[in-house]
This record gives C-alpha cells, structure tokens and sequence, in this order.
C-alpha cells in the first residue's frame, strides 16, 4: 500500500490529508505530498520517499511552518543534485527524511556557495513559500550594503516588480538564475548558449525575447534610471574619441557637422585672440539652447509613432527625454553666470526655429542620419569643453579666467551634479564634459539599431543579470572570508 500525503498550508494554518492506492508490483512505498497555496497561483510539490514501515498514523495533522535545508548529493561522478528539508518540528514521521525534487544542473556555483544563497534566500523568504517577491528581494538586497547602494537597491525592487508584473520568482529558478549570471551564459533571450552565440542586449529579428525568470521588457517602457549627478574622479576622466565613418550616411553625417562647426567659430570669433570668462558663457549657452533640441525631437517623433502604429518604442524614448533635459539643465546653470541680452535672446529663437525644423524632418527621413550626426556634434562639444578646463587649469594667478577654479558653482548646479558645497565652476565644467562624451557614446550606439530594439543602454533583463551576479559575488567574496579565517583559526589553535 501506498501513503499520498497532502498538506495544505492556508494562513498559519497546516493541514494534512491522505488517501490511499494500490502499487503495481505489490512492495510498500511511502509517498508524501504537500500542496501549498500562494495566491494567486497553486503551487504543487511533490516529495517521495521510500521506507516499507512507514505508518499514516505518524503523521501529525497541524504543523507549523517549515524551515528548509538544501544538501547536495553527487554520486557515481555524475552531477545529479538532492535537496534535503529538515523540520525539528515534524515528530514520528519515520526514519527517512523527506526529499525535494531535483536542484537544477549548475555550471558556475559551487556546493558551499549554492548553499550559502539558498540560506540567505530562505531568511528572507518571510512567508515560507518558497517564492521571491519584489518585498523578499528588497531585504535581500539591503542585506549586502557593501555592494548595493540604497538607490540601487529601490531601482532594482521596482524594475523586478515591474518585469515581472507583481508575481515572485519560485526559489529554485531563482537560483539556477544566478547560476546563469555569473557564470556569463545568460542572455537577454534567456536559456542555455551555444559555444558560438554572442551575448548581446539586443533582440535579434525585431523580436522580445523573454529571460529566464520570465522577466519581460514591458518595464523599459516607463523606466529608465540614469543619475548624472554622481560621477566619480575616475569617469570624470574623459578620453577624446572618434568613431570613422563607414558608410556614406556616415560620411555625410560628418561632413554636415564640420561645416557647422566651420561656420559657428567664424561667426563667433572663437578661434581669434585669448579665451575669456565672456567668450566662453556666450558659446555655451548658445550652443547648449541648441543641444537641447534633438533629443526632444527624436522622442516627439518616436512617441507619435508609437501611438500611430500601436506598438512599443523600446525605451529610447524615455533615454532621449532624459539627453535633452540634461542639455536644458546645462543651459539652467550658465545663465547663473551671464544673462543674455535682448539680441542674444532673439538669435537663439531664430536658430531654434530653423535647426528644429530641419532636424525633425531629417529625423522622419532618417533616424540613422540624425544619431550619428548628434555623436559627431557630441564629439566637438566634449573637445570644446575639455579646451576650457585646460585654459582654467593653466590661468595665470589672478586673471579672471583663473578665478573659475575657486568660484562657486550655481547651486542648481551642485544640487544636480553633487558637486558638494564647496563646488566650483571648473567642477561644473567637467561634470558638462562627462555629459556630452556620454551623449555621444549614446548616439553613435544607437544609430541605425532597428525601430523595436530594447534601449541597449537600459534593457530590464541585463540590468537585472548584472544584478544576480553582483550578488552571486558577495556570497562567494565572503565564503572566501569565511573559509580564510576559519584556516586561520585553525592554525593559530595548532
């Protein structure tokens, strides 16, 4: 005869039924199921054990909670995986211990760290049933401070909440998804690799692929997450770079920039007598009223099409919404330093009209074109701006350029770049620098990916990749800990 345990965990309460059903060869074998109930889905787990005394009536019908403990079982060289549940709470169930089902097949985590993780998320796991919700992954995440910020930790909350749709992630595929992650197999497409596939960001065939926690990329359409106030030294540090163009878009995307160049330093005499405090504010507040144009051109035009085509945009709407109000605040914070006069004012609303009319049309005729001929302008601004924090570093004591070094920074401006109190306008004009070399990274990558592509620059599911395996890091950094000291201890004790 067989014993078919069910037990059925509703609020606090356990409760316990069982039937009976012949097996076919006629030997004793025990069964033990146990259903738990998680709403809104039914989640069912079946643990089998064998044992020919086993006996239905040591079966306690109300039991609390119970506390989980994974062990590892590798026999006969092969790699197959047992998960153990211990319960001191569980009296007279027999001599066997109760078996889970089979761990998934791990490339990159050891036993030891498989073990930690599955610890760490089972303390976290405040309801005990088995799942990791947006709340669970949040304590989680707060629990290793060393490696997440308090930022980082509510962005990732939200972005699991918001791809995932609200539901949590069962316990195991949780794990084998941190396996994938640090051991660099997992895509965007999610699953298992071939040898010769690339990983990339990016959807293939103008398709959305789904990761392997199901996390879907409905979330890049309403989030996007880009401080630009909190730059380090260390990317403070801009290299001048310059991608060659390649086709003939390229080409003449390049051309149109030099000749606008050409034809604004000329115009404005930037290129005759001394830099000066006055020659540097009127350069960069005009160009800086102009700058703010082309991103909230390419994301009018793209949210037009998205509404008339009734489809997704992908993200990038929201990351060009963001390039132009960073632009804008760069204009916010010069115009603390020089007011512009009348006739400035009146030129900037004639170049406005024009460059705005001609860059939205270019940008309905060729998305492409108008990418890359922003990342050549990008490219110019960030030299521009580098000349000026050389001339501020090497002003001689006491000339009015040099005063910059010391000179306050507006406050908006060190409200939005975190320049601290004691910022200054030379920390400003680095902070503009870093600005534009990351428009210009963005805009050369972005030209010519196709019109449903996931912004590469934010995608939901790689963001979160970089997350498990950040994680899955810790653990490991400190089992190592853990085990040094242990040596250490040992030998001390010898």
């Amino acid at each position: 005869m067989t014993l078919e345990a069910t037990l059925l965990r509703h609020g606090s309460r356990l409760l316990l039924t069982s039937k009976r059903r012949p097996l076919i060869n006629g030997s004793t074998k025990s069964c033990v199921s146990w259903t738990r109930f998680a709403a809104p889905s039914l989640t069912t787990i079946k643990h089998h054990r064998f044992n020919s005394s086993s006996n239905s009536n040591n079966i306690i019908g109300n039991l609390p909670a119970l506390h989980h403990h994974y062990s590892h079982h590798d026999a006969n060289s092969n790699n197959n995986h047992r998960r153990s549940i211990h319960s001191s709470n569980i009296t007279n169930l027999g001599k066997s211990a109760i078996a889970s089902p089979t761990l998934p097949n791990l490339r990159a985590l050891t036993p030891t760290v498989r073990d930690a993780i599955l610890s760490d998320l089972n303390q976290v796991d405040i309801d005990k049933n088995g799942i990791i919700d947006s709340e669970e992954l949040k304590i989680l995440l707060s629990k290793h401070a060393t490696s997440f910020t308090d930022d980082e930790v509510v962005e990732l909350t939200e972005l699991f909440y918001a791809s995932t749709g609200g539901h949590g992630v069962e316990v195991m595929r949780f794990l084998e998804a941190l396996d994938a992650a640090i051991a660099e197999k997992s895509t965007s497409g999610g699953g298992e690799m071939s040898e010769n596939e690339k990983i990339s960001p990016l959807v293939e065939e103008g398709k959305f692929k789904t990761h392997p926690l199901g996390i879907g990329t409905c979330a890049s359409e309403y989030m996007f997450s880009k401080t630009h106030g909190k730059y380090t030294p260390e990317q403070l540090e801009i290299e001048l770079t310059h991608v060659p163009p390649v086709t003939a878009l390229d080409k003449g995307a390049l051309f149109a920039v030099k000749c606008f160049r050409f034809g604004f330093d000329q115009a404005t005499g930037w290129n005759r007598g001394s830099m000066t405090p006055e020659k540097i504010l009127n350069r960069a507040i005009f160009l800086e009223t102009v700058a703010a144009i082309p991103g909230m051109v390419a994301a009018i035009i793209r949210h037009f099409r998205s509404l008339r085509n009734m489809t997704r945009d992908g993200g990038m709407l929201n990351m060009f919404l963001e390039e132009a109000n960073n632009e804008r605040m760069h204009l916010l914070t010069f115009i603390r330093l020089k007011d512009p006069g009348m006739i400035f004012r009146a030129a900037v609303i004639g170049a406005q009209g024009v460059f705005a009319t001609g860059f939205g049309l270019a940008y309905v005729a060729s998305p492409a074109f108008c990418h890359r001929f922003v990342g050549y302008i990008e490219e110019e601004a960030v030299l521009t701006y580098t000349k000026i924090i050389k001339a501020i570093e090497e002003a001689e004591e006491g000339s009015e350029l040099a005063q910059w070094k010391a000179h306050p920074a507006p406050k908006i401006a060190k409200g939005y770049w975190h320049l601290g109190e004691n910022g200054t306008v030379l920390d400003v004009m680095k902070a503009v620098r870093a600005d534009e070399a990351e428009h210009r990274d963005v805009n050369h990558a972005v030209s010519g990916v196709p019109d449903d592509t996931v912004n590469p620059l934010y995608d939901p599911r790689e963001r979160l990749d970089s997350m498990l395996a950040k994680y899955v890091r810790d653990i490991m950094e400190r089992e190592q800990q853990e085990k040094g000291d242990k040596k250490a201890t040992s030998t001390t004790a010898l």
